[in-house]
């Protein structure tokens, strides 16, 4: 009997379980894609191919099952849906894993020697050059770091120097050099405070 409510002779089946089928196979192929194409911005031939293979495999067989019931209308709201939540599952999905590396450049009229001297000391490649920008000198920041780690990065220039100009670009290779480490917001505050524990004991 309950073996009946999965033939394709069914209201449930037809009107139900096929659509929510197509909507999170849309899902999953429409997330894989938008993760594809941020592998592909980023050199990253071999993942990219990967998910390129899953994504078409999974679209092929959503397709599939469309042409063999055209005259379903929550067929086609199941798969314009599943395309939505695929691109905004496929964005949060790209923040969340971030793969790749960024280069953040950071431009600052205020004494930087805090800064610089921190994210040296968290063993990140930093190089730095005096400049003249429109309101006098300035010194210019670049360092290299994980995309992972970008958030805390970017706290750590909020901290140190709250009103710096700041710019992130990706970087498809990197040969040499350092690529930062993961600088936690707990690391600042102790490196700033630390030392009056230590004096005051």
């Amino acid at each position: 009997m309950l073996s009946n409510f999965f033939t394709q002779d069914t209201i449930i089946y037809s009107w139900f379980l096929l659509p929510l089928f197509i909507f999170v196979a849309r899902i999953m192929d429409v997330s894989l894609g938008t993760f594809r194409l941020a592998m592909i911005s980023r050199g990253l031939k071999r993942k990219a191919a990967l998910l390129g293979f899953f994504e078409l495999l999974i679209w092929l067989i959503a397709t599939s099952r469309i042409f063999h019931h055209l005259d379903n209308v929550m067929m086609y709201v199941a798969y314009a849906g599943g395309f939505a939540t695929g691109t905004w599952m496929g964005m949060r999905i790209e923040e969340v894993i971030s793969p790749g590396i960024v280069l953040v450049r950071v431009i600052t009229r205020q004494e930087a020697g805090e800064l610089i001297d921190y994210l040296r000391s968290c063993k990140m490649g930093t190089t730095t050059v005096d400049a003249i920008g429109q309101q006098g000198p300035v010194k210019i920041i670049f360092t290299i770091v994980k995309r992972q780690h970008l958030s805390n990065v970017i706290d750590t220039i909020n901290r140190f120097n709250p009103r710096a100009f700041y710019s992130i670009e990706d970087v498809r290779f990197v040969k040499e050099g350092f690529v930062g480490k993961n600088v936690h917001p707990l690391s600042i505050a102790w490196k700033r405070w630390g030392p009056l524990f230590r004096k005051s004991k």
